[in-house]
């Protein structure tokens, strides 16, 4: 390997959320592992790598210049997004003035909402849903319709294009969050599903606000599609919401950035962004993001997203092995897998807190699937080194699934 996805870094007292925060927050956050066990954290969804170097050579250079005052967006700041979504997502007619950045997805994601919609009005998300999307509508206001991804006969999740529109048609929707790829479930759309899906929202005059955060993390045979490439209408109903936070583990410098084509929608939502007050420019996450996306950072990336897959792939080979009646469809990317226990919970006579409790006792901080609308799943998080996730399968066999 050129970068280092192996070594085992120690996060305590190191403002790491995932680890820290075990055992404080009920119901959400894992419990503190039984003594003689250290914890795994698998639960929140960042890395536990270190960062590309090209990130830490820019925030470098930026640093030793002792002033951070205010400051605009710098031409190298659009010009490298223009050229990371040329070289990622094949897009070719990209400007700057199709991009605004955002302290973060979520805040973009209600800015769009507030010029799509109105509080108290509904809006169409797939379930299992991204538990930030659910929170984020439920606290400004917002209904949230569900309309429910199916597996077919090779466990693989699909949109349910009839429940979607009988959806949109039965509650009177006229916004729609799609997650692409999606999490918890890790499906990489294909160009025909999104292309299905955008002609139910043409016909029912949806608009859509794509989160496309983890478009980077993709795996051997898969391809991101934007999905304002689908279609001209596509392109102009669509906000995409995109950040480097997921691939480069920045989530705590924060920053993200919509593409949005369609200029009246545009200026609507870039007013609504402003009033907030909460949308003001950070000028080390603009740095961060020109290192992440400087050309260096590409055979990273591309290292990353080989260790990712080897990982998903160890996963679903040891619960086939080692874990009847537990299943785990093989991800087409991101670094999230969704477990379902429902067959071994009734087989055992479990429930899914003994089963989670059993996991957290020695170690494991996976999480609820609840949290995602899924009874019976646990989310787990396998960006760590290979030997960690080792060691958690395998602790999962000899005290949980045995």
């Amino acid at each position: 390997m050129s970068f280092d996805f192996t070594s085992i870094i120690d996060r305590r007292g190191k403002d790491a959320f995932a680890v820290d925060w075990i055992g404080r927050i009920p119901g959400i956050a894992p419990e503190l592992p039984k003594e003689g066990f250290d914890c795994i954290p698998m639960w929140v969804a960042d890395m536990n790598f270190p960062v590309a170097p090209a990130i830490v050579e820019t925030l470098t250079e930026r640093i030793r210049h002792p002033l951070f005052g205010y400051f605009e967006l710098s031409d190298t700041y659009f010009e490298s997004i223009i050229r990371w979504q040329e070289r990622s997502c094949q897009v070719k007619d990209l400007k700057a003035e199709h991009i605004c950045m955002d302290n973060g997805v979520m805040g973009g994601l209600v800015s769009a909402l507030k010029v799509f919609c109105s509080p108290g009005d509904p809006v169409l998300l797939h379930a299992p849903v991204y538990r930030g999307f659910k929170d984020t509508l439920k606290f400004c206001g917002y209904q949230c319709i569900y309309s429910w991804l199916v597996q077919d006969e090779n466990h693989i999740w699909r949109m349910d294009f009839a429940d979607m529109e009988q959806k949109i048609v039965e509650n009177g929707i006229h916004a729609a969050v799609l997650c692409s790829p999606h999490n918890p479930c890790g499906r990489v759309w294909e160009r025909e599903e999104l292309a299905q899906a955008m002609e139910v929202f043409r016909k029912h005059n949806v608009f859509v606000v794509s989160d496309e955060i983890w478009s980077d993390l993709i795996f051997e045979g898969h391809r991101h599609i934007p999905v304002q490439s689908i279609s001209e209408d596509a392109r102009s109903r669509t906000v995409a919401l995109y950040a480097p936070t997921k691939t480069f583990n920045l989530a705590g410098i924060t920053g993200s950035y919509r593409i949005i084509y369609n200029s009246w929608i545009r200026d609507r939502i870039e007013k609504e962004a402003e009033m907030t007050l909460y949308n003001n420019k950070n000028v080390l996450s603009m740095h961060a993001l020109i290192g992440a996306y400087s050309p260096k950072s590409i055979p990273w990336v591309r290292e990353l997203c080989s260790v990712l897959e080897a990982n998903m792939r160890y996963a679903c080979a040891y619960i086939r092995k080692h874990f009847p009646g537990v299943f785990l469809t093989e991800t087409d990317g991101t670094y999230m897998v969704f477990i379902d226990c429902n067959e071994w919970c009734r087989d055992h006579g479990k429930t899914l807190d003994e089963v989670l409790k059993a996991g957290w006792q020695v170690g494991v901080g996976w999480q609820d699937g609840r949290l995602f609308e899924a009874d019976f799943h646990i989310r787990m998080n396998l960006a760590l080194p290979f030997s960690k996730v080792q060691e958690a399968f395998e602790r999962l066999r000899a005290y949980v699934f045995c």
